[in-house]
């Protein structure tokens, strides 16, 4: 018997942020197993935890096996915490496929309240000239915040980070499926995430898209590993003009599913250490035939 939990993550209550199928009691599943079911779920990721001792976990979308994907992470570290440790810890050690990911806990009455990551180092990539980049977007040039570059950022799932100069240019993007698809055929990154210092909240630093036809979703609600590029991309590259910097993102505004994720980047020696945080909040649990 398979128990499944599906959560919502970077969600202020139920029915928002970015949903998430947990898998628990599934080590003699096949891989060709695991995709199936992610298939049958529907969901932006589905995640197995085939070693709870250990807390390794695989991650699936609808099309692939992912590395690392940021709101599976911190939703399976809940999971972890509430079914299978059933007590109060600090943290644990997440084993994915990109690596290990320390996750911290903060409680309320016994149940995870903040849930914060700690993401690999940024790589940075190419950089992507801006007037190509608004063509894909069907927004103008002008709608591209040039005093900072449309970079490739990596912390191991990459994506084109590309600033704009308002909210509305952020509400126009609309990248065509099949053009983003010929557009990375040349790139690292697969999906695109744009931002914009306007928000819809005023106690929201950062509006943030990410474009994911890539991956077979047209557009994530919340989306903890793009938002981790962004948090090395904002340091490396000044646009606050301080560090750290510590931000609240809305994200999924436009999908009618707000989001919250909280963000805290510095640079520490010569790294830039990149935490990604956020509520994880429980839909339902069963049982896979």
């Amino acid at each position: 018997m398979r128990r499944f939990f599906i959560v919502d993550v970077f969600a202020e209550k139920r029915y928002q942020g970015n949903q998430l199928a947990v898998v628990l009691d599934c080590d003699d599943l096949s891989t060709s197993d695991m995709l199936n079911i992610t298939r049958e779920m529907n969901y932006s990721e589905t995640t197995f935890i085939v070693n709870p001792t250990a807390a390794q976990v695989r991650i699936f979308t609808p099309g692939e096996e992912v590395p690392f994907a940021g709101h599976p992470t911190l939703g399976t570290a809940y999971i972890l915490q509430q079914e299978v440790l059933k007590q109060e810890v600090p943290g644990l050690d997440l084993r994915v496929p990109a690596g290990v990911i320390p996750v911290t806990f903060s409680y309320a009455d016994g149940v995870p309240e903040e849930i914060w990551m700690k993401q690999l180092p940024p790589v940075f990539g190419r950089t992507v000239n801006p007037e190509d980049m608004a063509r894909l977007l069907n927004i103008g040039v002008a709608d591209i915040d040039l005093n900072f570059p449309v970079q490739e950022v990596s912390t191991g799932l990459p994506f084109i980070i590309v600033p704009l100069t308002s909210l509305d240019a952020c509400r126009r993007s609309r990248p065509y499926g099949p053009d983003l698809l010929r557009f990375v055929a040349d790139y690292d990154a697969k999906n695109i995430l744009v931002f914009t210092r306007e928000t819809y909240s005023l106690q929201n630093q950062l509006n943030v898209r990410v474009f994911t036809d890539y991956l077979g979703i047209p557009e994530d609600p919340a989306t903890g590993s793009a938002n981790g590029c962004l948090a090395g991309y904002l340091v490396r590259h000044g646009y606050f003009g301080s560090d750290p910097v510590e931000a609240r993102v809305e994200q999924g505004y436009e999908m009618n599913r707000p989001s919250l994720l909280l963000m805290r980047s510095q640079m520490v020696d010569s790294e830039i250490d990149i935490r990604i945080g956020g509520r994880v909040i429980p839909v339902a649990r069963g049982t896979l035939l």
